[in-house]
């Protein structure tokens, strides 16, 4: 779906990056690249609270009794199921303008507010806990 993305992103016209200021973005085109931009710094915030996460996991292992799952492989089945609901859910959202130039940007816009809150998530997880 990111892949898809991508590819709707530039159909519009070809963006070079140091052309595009986020900060002002009018075109369309211009708008998609800056919200895809946007995820990426979302799922690199993403990568560093789950490995604080796992880190956290892998210490309360230390004291998992026989029969309990670890909280290692609980967090990692639950990053896997997350990945592709916030995938699909994404996907509806940008059904809103289904067929449209904006279908891009209302589908990475979902991808980095999502992420983002997972991020908070795994935070809360592997800092607070």
């Amino acid at each position: 779906m990111v892949r898809l993305t991508i590819a709707l992103m530039f159909a519009g016209g070809a963006v070079a990056a140091q052309d595009v200021d986020c900060d002002n973005a009018i075109a369309q085109v211009e708008m998609n690249y800056c919200a895809h931009l946007a995820y990426q710094a979302a799922d690199e915030d993403l990568n560093h609270a789950y490995k604080l996460a796992i880190q956290q996991a892998r210490a309360q292992d230390q004291y998992l009794a026989e029969g309990e799952i670890p909280a290692e492989e609980m967090l990692r089945d639950a990053q896997r199921a997350w990945i592709p609901f916030r995938d699909k859910a994404c996907a509806l959202e940008s059904t809103m303008a289904r067929g449209g130039t904006m279908a891009p940007l209302l589908f990475s816009s979902c991808l980095e507010r999502e992420t983002r809150n997972r991020t908070e998530s795994l935070r809360y997880f592997g800092e607070v806990n």
